[in-house]
Parts: structure tokens; sequence; C-alpha cells
């Protein structure tokens, strides 16, 4: 077998696709989690299974305790305090830990672009960016006082078949294939990048027990820059609605109205992003994207169609849509 890699977590939208890569690239590959979402996104054969309430630092210590890997993929922090048990148990125990967090970090408003794993880190919209900026802060510092062997990686808006990327999910389908008009934030100018769980995936196994990725930060998104109206447009199309009916809204309103989108929308999706990932690339060439979203909103559309109880419709959520409709159309 190849070198050994533990994944916290491994069976969500990011970590699944990286476990399937890590496998076909010849990894021995362990998954770390509560268990009881393997039948949405299944381990492949041969992965090694550890139950483990990520919550309950007794049942992680009893999981990690006397194991070894080469490398440590951690999906699962969103705060120091979780990050920083985690790098306790597994002191000694790998030769690298990799902590994903996002590339929401990158400073709001967007100073420049393209947006470089060098540029600065600073979001005062959204508490889960600050987050993720405190654990970097976090392993920068223990890497360059301890020498902790880190990596950190940012990920984009990542999706696959299971999700929606537009906020409202299926709701704004329902809406569309109703000849309803559905609410796009800003002018639907502003740029965007989706990448495909699998295309991600390519280019993190690059950085897996890689010696040249410690100490270091890459990016991680496709190529594909999008409008937010060609998103919604091709999402409608996937669906069989051929001219969708798409309301601009300031992406301010949309906060004041839904209270729970705002950190997301202001902090992240009503800006332009477009990103410089030639750094990871280098680690393992040969990346071209395989699913533009033309095909990731027809497998998506597909994989909902196919499945009706993910076809879930928020009442409240329409009413609130309504009323945004209302307010820009006077």
């Amino acid at each position: 077998m190849g070198p050994s890699v533990l994944f916290i977590g491994g069976t969500g939208q990011i970590s699944s696709a990286c476990v399937r890569d890590a496998v076909a690239e010849g990894f021995e590959v362990t998954v770390l989690n509560r268990g009881g979402s393997s039948d949405r996104r299944p381990v492949p054969p041969g992965v090694e299974q550890i139950q483990a309430d990520l919550s309950d630092d007794a049942a992680m210590a009893a999981a990690l305790k006397g194991r070894q890997w080469d490398a440590v993929a951690d999906f699962f922090s969103f705060d120091t305090t979780r990050l920083a048990r985690n790098i306790d148990l597994l002191q000694g125990s790998t030769g690298q830990y990799i902590f994903i967090s996002s590339a929401s970090a990158y400073a709001k408003p967007v100073p420049s672009l393209p947006i470089l794993d060098s540029s600065p880190l600073r979001n005062p919209f959204w508490e889960y960016s600050r987050n993720k900026i405190a654990g970097e802060e976090l392993l920068t510092s223990r890497y360059r006082q301890e020498g902790l062997p880190m990596t950190i990686v940012r990920p984009s808006h990542t999706y696959d078949a299971m999700n929606l990327p537009v906020e409202g999910g299926w709701t704004v389908i329902d809406r569309m294939r109703r000849g309803l008009p559905v609410v796009v934030h800003g002018d639907g100018t502003s740029l965007w990048t989706l990448t495909w769980n699998e295309d991600f995936a390519y280019m993190f196994t690059g950085l897996l027990a890689n010696p040249a990725a410690i100490g270091e930060a890459y990016t991680i998104t496709g190529d594909e820059v999008l409008t937010w109206d060609a998103i919604y447009t091709l999402l409608a199309q996937a669906a069989g609605v051929k001219t969708p009916q798409l309301v601009h809204v300031a992406s301010e309103t949309i906060a004041k109205r839904l209270p729970d989108v705002g950190p997301g929308l202001l902090g992240d999706k009503a800006h332009s992003v477009i990103f410089d990932c030639s750094k990871v690339r280098a680690l393992r060439p040969g990346f071209s994207q395989k699913v533009p979203f033309r095909e990731g909103a027809r497998r998506i559309i597909t994989y909902f169609d196919a499945h009706k109880a993910a076809q879930q419709v928020d009442d409240s959520l329409n009413i609130a849509f309504d009323e945004l409709i209302a307010t820009a159309v006077g």
C-alpha cells in the first residue's frame, strides 16, 4: 500500500470525493466520523472506518490512541477549540496535518483580482470565515514555534449532485418550474467559481503526504468563472425551463430580510472572485476541469428528480422571495 491518510470526515460533499481519489491513487485510507451518513456518499471498499463523536473529547482520544498516519486531513474543525484538541491528540502521530479552511477567508471586499494564495485574509461579515482565519493563525503559529507539519487548504464553492449551489435550494427550482420569478443577488453580473467535488479532489490528492506542501497554504478551485445570472440560467435549463424570470435584488436587502443568509452572502457570494490556483496545480500536474457547471447542473437536477424526498420546498422562504420580488419590481 501507499502512504496512510486519515480523513476526519470522509463522507461529506468534498471529503467523500477526496477519499475516492486517494484510494484510486493507492493511499491506505481511514475515515473517522460519527457514522450514519455513508448511505448517501458511501465509503469505497477497503477503507477502514472508525466511528466516534467528533465533539466528544474522550471518544476522540480513544479512537486516535496509538495510531499513526502519514497525513491527516481535517474536514470537521470549524473553531480553534476543536482544532487545537485534534492537533494535540495527533501530535507526533502524523507527518502532515491538513486543515480545510475556506476561500471565504480572503479579504472582503476583494481588493484585487485574481485572488492569490498570499492574498490577505479578512472577513468582517461572516463569523464562519473568521473562525477559519483563527484556525489558520493557530496552525501557522504552531508551525513556526514547534515545527507542526501543517498544510492549509482553501476551497471555494465546491458542490456535487446532492447540493444546489443557490440560496434556497430546491425551492428555487420549484419556483422556476412553476413559472415564478426567482431572486438573484445584486445585478446578477458578479463573478463566481463553482467546482465539482471530484475536480477538487484531483488537486487535493497532490498535497497528501507531500513534503513540499508543509507550511504552505493552497486555494483549490476549478477554472470556470460564471456570472450568477448564468448559474441560475444553467440550472433552469437543466430543469427544463428555457427562460427563467430572474429578479435582481440588492444583497443588503436580501441580508436584511433573510438574516440567516446574510453573512454568507455579504461575506462571500456578493463579491466577484477569480482565483489563481497555479501553486497547487504544480504539485499534481495535468489538471483539467472535467465537469463544467452546465454538466454539473444537469447532474444535480437528475439526482433531485430521482430522489423526491430531497425536493424540500420551504414555504417561509417562498414568502420572503415574494416580498423581495414585490419590493424590487415596485
